[in-house]
């Protein structure tokens, strides 16, 4: 990996308070000068932006903040989507049950109703949030999402300044606060954004087959894509229309986004993702980085060449 990518994997792998955001941010504004802050909108969103959006032919992006350390894992199957609504609601158990706990609580004082449901729904939302998002910081974000980071890092890094020049980075903040950061970005750029592709990388270290999910806007670069993010040693590559593949992250907030990922596979479960948002997600495989920074450049001289051929 390049000098940076290596700093921030051992320096500013932890970003979740604001004050850990801010160090990142202040490094990565040293690192590339042109860099800007464009904060605003809930929870006071700081997304970091590289280039020029308006002028730009695509963007990367890839969510910066890490996620708070939970006593499970966030378990994915982006095409079993009956084991995931299953896993989803097994983790809501508990907190039900405080919601439970305290309207039977309430109910010793009152037999109302509209109490007795506000301590339900106050004792769920109250330990879902002070859990699952208000929690400590996880200690180890390689795979959520240090890794897309990196290879927004290793990507342009790697670039020529005429390449540079034709692309946008946006490291998005408070994506594991239900997808603010994009959702903002995807508000003030709108106009910008229109036609404009956005590649957004999202926990793509720890698996061997590699996830490219395509909003209905992107369709019309699924060729250029698949010449470009190309199987190699020992890594898959899966192209799927995002109607057949659910992946939540801040791509679905752009109409020609496309969500890239990296999943393992398991006979009776298909492909799946787990280890994020606990202590166990350690595993940094240079291989996919690699890889995907390679698919970057060659989408970006592959439509280069083509624009040249006009």
């Amino acid at each position: 990996m390049t000098e940076n990518a290596e700093r921030i994997f051992a320096e500013y792998q932890v970003r979740k308070t604001r004050a850990q955001k801010a160090a990142f941010l202040e490094h990565m504004q040293a690192v590339y000068p042109q860099a800007a802050v464009e904060e605003g909108g809930a929870l006071r969103n700081r997304n970091l932006v590289v280039g020029d959006v308006e002028t730009a032919e695509f963007v990367l992006a890839a969510h910066y903040d890490t996620c708070a350390r939970l006593p499970f894992p966030n378990f994915i199957s982006p095409r079993n989507i009956p084991l995931y609504l299953l896993y989803s609601l097994a983790i809501c158990l508990p907190f039900l049950a405080v919601g439970v706990a305290a309207e039977r609580l309430m109910r010793l004082a009152t037999d109302a109703f509209l109490p007795n449901y506000l301590a339900f729904f106050a004792g769920f939302l109250l330990s879902f949030l002070g859990v699952m998002m208000m929690g400590p910081a996880n200690p180890h974000t390689a795979n959520d999402n240090t890794s897309g980071v990196l290879t927004l890092v290793e990507a342009y890094e790697t670039m020529t300044e005429a390449e540079r020049g034709r692309v946008a980075l946006v490291f998005f903040d408070n994506e594991e606060n239900g997808l603010l950061g994009s959702a903002r970005f995807a508000k003030v750029h709108r106009e910008q954004m229109k036609g404009k592709l956005l590649l957004n990388f999202d926990c793509v270290s720890d698996g061997n087959e590699l996830m490219l999910v395509l909003n209905k806007g992107a369709k019309p670069f699924e060729a250029q894509l698949r010449a470009a993010f190309l199987p190699t040693e020992g890594k898959q590559v899966h192209f799927l229309d995002s109607a057949r593949a659910l992946y939540p992250s801040d791509q679905v907030n752009f109409r020609c986004g496309v969500g890239v990922a990296a999943f393992k596979r398991k006979k009776g479960v298909g492909l799946y993702m787990n280890r994020i948002h606990t202590p166990r997600d350690t595993v940094l495989d240079e291989r996919n980085i690699a890889c995907l920074a390679q698919g970057v450049r060659r989408f970006l001289g592959q439509n280069n060449k083509e624009t040249e051929d006009k």
